[in-house]
């Protein structure tokens, strides 16, 4: 009996396996879909990144207040970060090369404390400096011609592609932004 059901499982499969012919001619075409109405433009959701250069005297009350144009839009959920040019130095080819810090940046000086902060909504930010001392005793290096990056990046992009925000460049970096693309402004 076990021999029967092999030979007969054998020819089954023989059968089975052995009726591949040319496939057969195509079915008839499908009817085309409607057209869908054009969905509106998308907005760039990789981030913006802005220069400005702004003094801290006495008449701003020792701040530089930034208001967003309108053609930079910013989410409250937004990530609103500002670097400022600490200091440049040079590579191997004696280029200058930029050196940024995220604020805040705090400096020990002789008369106190010195911190270079900032604040933002979704309509603006502002640079300040704060101390305990009268700041009328800064020297010019310290208030005069300041240079500061804000970045703008989405949240979720942020914490999804895991960035080193404390880094400039590898904000730019990812964010595929070169030197070129920076908007720069300068602030009375």
């Amino acid at each position: 009996m076990k021999r029967f059901t092999i030979m007969i499982t054998a020819v089954i499969s023989l059968i089975f396996f052995a009726c591949e012919g040319p496939a057969g001619p195509p079915g008839p075409p499908g009817f085309d879909g409607f057209d869908g109405a054009d969905g509106a433009d998308g907005v760039n959701i990789l981030g913006q990144v802005i220069e400005i250069e702004g003094s801290f005297t006495p008449q701003n009350d020792y701040s530089i207040f930034y208001e967003f144009p309108q053609t930079v839009e910013v989410f409250e959920s937004d990530v609103v970060l500002v670097y400022i040019l600490w200091e440049q130095t040079e590579d191997g080819n004696g280029e200058a090369v930029d050196i940024w810090r995220l604020l805040p940046q705090t400096r020990i000086l002789n008369e106190g404390l010195l911190q270079y902060n900032y604040d933002h909504t979704f309509f603006d930010v502002s640079m300040f400096l704060e101390s305990d001392f009268d700041l009328s005793l800064l020297p010019p290096g310290d208030t005069q011609n300041q240079v500061f990056r804000i970045a703008i990046l989405p949240a979720d992009y942020v914490q999804s592609n895991n960035i080193d925000t404390a880094n400039l460049d590898a904000v730019m970096k990812q964010l595929q932004f070169s030197e070129s693309q920076v908007e720069k402004h300068i602030m009375n």
